[in-house]
């Protein structure tokens, strides 16, 4: 279809298309927005592309929108990239309509059905498009990818759909004779009670027979039919089918007999529905279900882990009920009824709820501190845990590009947004030294940190460049000293963080010898300039931070950390002990990837890493938490590579 021809039919159409922007549906959920960024910006310059996800695991829906800049690009890209494939898939692309209003009227939509099995989303659009102008042209599908044998054709014009209804309605096509109607929504098609004549029976007594089956249902009315389902043993499987041939009758039996108690059985009868429609009804059931559960135990439910085996539900709800009135409290168990060191209290307010956390959390009981927090669908849980990672994992690609500390390089630092543009200014996060900056990728040591050298968190490259060639003179400072930031901890001041260096005052020379020289700095001319004088301060003009310290002990990994140790150190040095004892742990299961799962788990509590250094089942599973997320990201980092 030509442009001139859409914009002639859109000229009268009740929307204009001025926006550029487009609809593309039935997506792969492995697109992203730089597959799509690649695709549309062949046809002309894109400004924008959205994959729309999920709020909470942020997978795809399935359907994106594509901003072109120009409206002719817009509809060059409609008429030429329409049903291509994008991963196996055939996309669908229409205008986007802002409104709702015109999708849900119903005006100009044409119900197509008694299609073959030949016929795609492209030969139905081809075959109805000599009529007028299609906004939206479908196939329905079901969920292995199979057409099934309707469609639907949605005009611009309502005399585009008339005619179309007009022309088809009976015609062959790929030798079955369609059937072409206006298309009624679903609210107005269920006027009034649906008929039926097909009903499903279940839960009677497995040693009802056929027979007793259809004697049973035949107070209602005449049965044509009658079935029932057995297993590979012949065994009854407690469910069956009766057709009636009057609706009226079928109506009767279940309300007649859904909810009767019938030889000690309560039975269950409702109307027969398709595989696919009862899936979709038990899953409607269900998630409503889940959502009341939620909305009611919103802000009240508490999960608490790191529980002991010797505490059961009773113990659990003696704890927690002196902050209010409990209406449930479990520990959860495994199959042998062993404790899995977690479980839950519901209390009746958010009042209650909130002072238990807030008083409970890291309280210790049977010698084990308490994790107590809001309980999370697992759904929410990981996708917390997913956008960690990615936010963790984004920084290191910045830090790497950027040659220093991540945030480092312009304004629009922040992770990609929408369309792979920037989201404006991140805000710096400022790892503990336990973190990232202690583990390499190889899950190695840096030694700078294990002598107590805290790096400065600084946008940018440390240390400058100019300060960098700075020479020591005898009696100076290192140059973060007279900046104002203290000296190494552990160190003696003559060791500064000079590109890991150890300057240690004048050089010794031998009696009579020349001592070596250094080059004098050049200025912008190359006129050699004046050296500085020797800033020798005396240590007592220095502030207390600045002062010199004697040299302390390595630390002793080999002794158990406690939480008093802990307590008599700062926070920057509560990780790095952490770091130090937990590491070891780490790389004998996973020595890879140590690194990483060490810096993921220094994100956590204190005191939940202690009990993993306490307890190696509860390290084994955080170990496999992370491993789940590592895996997981490299898996859709792998499958968001586009095609050569």
């Amino acid at each position: 279809m030509a442009s001139t021809g859409i914009m002639a039919a859109q000229g009268s159409a009740p929307m204009q298309h001025a926006s550029a922007s487009l609809y593309v549906g039935d997506l792969a959920p492995d697109v992203t927005e730089a597959l799509l960024f690649e695709i549309f910006n062949a046809v002309g310059p894109v400004a924008s592309i959205r994959v729309c996800r999920d709020a909470v695991t942020r997978r795809s829906l399935g359907y994106a929108y594509v901003n072109f800049h120009n409206v002719s690009d817009a509809e060059r890209a409609l008429d030429t990239m329409n049903f291509i494939s994008i991963r196996g898939k055939p996309c669908r692309i229409m205008w986007s309509q802002r409104d709702p209003s015109l999708r849900k009227s119903g005006l100009g939509n044409v119900f197509v059905k008694n299609l073959d099995k030949s016929i795609d989303h492209k030969t139905l659009y081809d075959t109805f498009s000599m009529f007028g102008n299609i906004l939206s042209c479908k196939v329905a599908m079901d969920e292995k990818g199979q057409t099934r044998g309707y469609g639907f054709v949605h005009y611009a014009l309502v005399d585009s759909a008339e005619k179309a209804i007009q022309k088809v309605n009976g015609m062959v096509i790929a030798k079955k004779t369609v059937t072409v109607a206006q298309f009624i929504p679903k609210e107005q098609r269920q006027v009034g009670p649906r008929r039926f004549t097909n009903v499903y029976i279940q839960r009677f007594p497995k040693s009802w027979s056929e027979e007793r089956l259809t004697t049973a249902f035949s107070e209602c009315g005449t049965i044509d039919s009658s079935f029932l389902a057995r297993d590979s043993t012949g065994a009854s499987k407690q469910f069956g089918f009766c057709n009636f041939p009057n609706p009226e009758e079928a109506a009767l039996a279940v309300e007649s007999f859904n909810g009767r108690e019938m030889e000690g059985h309560t039975l269950y009868v409702t109307r027969a529905m398709k595989k696919e429609e009862r899936l979709k009804f038990l899953k409607e059931k269900y998630e409503k279900i889940k959502h009341e559960r939620q909305k009611q135990f919103a802000g009240v439910n508490l999960y608490v882990k790191y529980l002991d085996d010797k505490i059961d539900d009773e113990r659990l709800k003696a704890e927690f009920e002196k902050f209010g009135t409990i209406t449930s409290a479990k520990v959860m168990r495994d199959a042998s009824g062993r404790s899995r060191g977690f479980g839950f209290v519901c209390f009746e307010t958010t009042e209650q709820s909130t002072k238990a956390m807030a008083e409970m959390n890291s309280s210790i009981i049977e010698g084990k501190p308490l994790y107590v927090a809001l309980a999370q669908r697992k759904e929410q849980r990981a996708a917390t845990l997913q956008k960690e990672y990615n936010e963790r994992n984004w920084q290191q690609d910045r830090r790497k590009q950027t040659g220093g500390p991540a945030g480092a390089g312009g304004p629009r630092s922040g992770p990609p947004g929408p369309g792979g543009r920037g989201r404006g200014m991140r805000p710096q996060m400022n790892f503990p030294p336990g973190g990232y900056q202690m583990y390499g990728q190889q899950g190695q040591f840096n030694p700078r940190q294990q002598m107590g050298y805290v790096q400065p968190q600084m946008r940018g490259q440390w240390p400058p460049q100019n300060m960098a060639r700075t020479p020591m003179m005898p009696g100076s400072f290192p140059p973060q000293q007279r900046m104002g930031y203290p000296p190494a901890q552990g160190m003696p001041p003559s060791m500064g963080n000079m590109g890991g260096q150890q300057n240690m005052g004048p050089p010794q020379t031998r009696p009579g010898a020349q001592p070596p020289q250094r080059p004098a700095p050049r200025g912008p001319a190359g006129v050699p300039n004046q050296p500085a004088p020797p800033m020798a301060m005396p240590p007592r003009s220095l502030p207390a931070a600045a002062r010199p310290q004697p040299p302390t002990m390595q630390p002793n990994v080999s002794q158990p950390l406690t939480s008093e140790m802990l307590n008599a150190a700062n926070a920057s040095q509560q990780k790095q002990m952490i770091g130090e004892r937990i590491f070891p742990k780490i790389q004998s299961r996973e020595p890879k990837l140590a690194g990483k799962i060490t810096g993921m788990l220094l994100e956590m509590d204190n005191m939940e890493l202690l009990h993993l250094l306490e307890n190696e089942t509860a390290l084994m599973e955080k170990i496999n938490e992370a491993l789940s997320v590592l895996n997981s990201h490299q898996t859709s980092g792998a499958t968001a590579e586009p095609a050569e």
